[in-house]
């Protein structure tokens, strides 16, 4: 199977770049509980959020990126952790289909850091052989979740119910996609 880099730099001031596990912990565990509020309205884990929970997913995300299932990049703004932006392929990998994932500290938003890390992702996600489509999945009440796909060209693909898990999500989902480009035409 084919990998996206490990590191992806974007321009001078952000990158993604492949969690290093437990000597990301302090890092990450910061950045997490200065956002709580922030994300709280639509992230479930955020509920049971502790150092041992973000431990445990920083050391699962290594496994997950071995076994092809789940990129996970830090998210990194003027040499800082700022969030996590996530590459997830779908259960069901018959028809070639990945969803993105991302969310920000309070201060980094609002400066297109999501939207060009989400563009990074889909970008590495089509180089990845079999791709047919990416997808981003959000509740649909999430306005600043919404503006990402709108900006880089998604177009909305379905709406669908979902299970409230987090305070502020309203039950219903919004997808948006993007499919893979033609191949051009050889002459």
């Amino acid at each position: 199977m084919d990998f996206p880099p490990q590191l992806i730099e974007l321009d001078d001031d952000l990158a993604l770049r492949r969690f290093e596990g437990e000597a990301d912990l302090p890092e990450f565990f910061r950045v997490i509980e200065e956002s709580l509020e922030h994300l709280r309205p639509w992230m479930p884990w955020v509920a049971e959020h502790s150092l041992a929970r973000t431990a445990e997913f920083l050391t699962s995300r290594w496994q997950r990126w071995e076994d092809g299932a789940e990129f996970t990049y830090a998210v990194v703004l003027d040499g800082a952790v700022v969030g996590l932006g996530a590459l997830v392929r779908f259960d069901d990998t018959s028809d070639g289909a990945w969803e993105i994932g991302y969310w920000l500290h309070p201060a980094a938003t609002g400066r297109g850091v999501a939207t060009r890390a989400a563009r990074a992702l889909a970008e590495q996600a089509f180089r990845l052989p079999g791709t047919a489509y990416v997808e981003i999945v959000h509740d649909r009440a999430n306005l600043a979740s919404a503006a990402v796909p709108a900006r880089l060209g998604f177009t909305e693909h379905a709406r669908r119910p979902a299970e409230r898990l987090a305070p502020g999500e309203t039950g219903e989902v919004q997808v948006w996609r993007l499919t893979r480009p033609p191949l051009p035409v050889a002459r």
